[in-house]
């Protein structure tokens, strides 16, 4: 029998390390949690996304009583970018999380679905896009969503 090992390398980070164009993406990405529309969880996810045209996008999660059929701020967020700007690749995706009153102490990470629709985007771009997870105490700093989803199903 063989074993492979799989290792993620997520860069820690404070807010304070960040450059100035991140540190604008997570405040857009936290800003971004309070148009959520969460009757239901209580649950506000945000997310800014740099494109490469310079341009920033935001988005929330959209929750509805049929559940499944909302929709978590990262998808919600990349799509409007992708059909509004379809020229334009993505660089960087930011993602904050506020509930009971406060912002998440540790980052949270895109669901399953999301990744993968990330993933899609790195393929037809054909480059990583960058993801930082906002949390009170750290930040994550990704080079790419295969860091959190490394058994993929792509061509990239």
């Amino acid at each position: 029998m063989k074993e492979k090992i799989i290792s993620t390398k997520i860069e820690v980070l404070s807010y304070d390390e960040l450059s100035a164009q991140d540190k604008d993406l997570i405040d857009k990405a936290k800003e971004a949690t309070a148009t959520a529309y969460t009757p239901y969880s209580k649950f506000h996810v945000g997310a800014a996304l740099l494109l490469s045209n310079g341009e920033i996008v935001t988005g929330s999660n959209q929750e509805n009583a049929a559940f499944p059929s909302g929709t978590c701020a990262e998808r919600t967020t990349i799509y409007y970018a992708h059909a509004r700007y379809p020229e334009a690749s993505f660089d960087t995706l930011a993602i904050a999380a506020f509930s009971n009153g406060h912002f998440q102490a540790s980052p949270i990470s895109p669901c399953g679905a999301c990744r993968q629709a990330i993933l899609e985007y790195e393929t037809l771009f054909n480059k990583n896009i960058r993801i930082l997870l906002y949390g009170e105490n750290e930040i994550y700093l990704l080079d790419g969503i295969k860091s959190l989803l490394p058994l993929c199903f792509s061509e990239f």
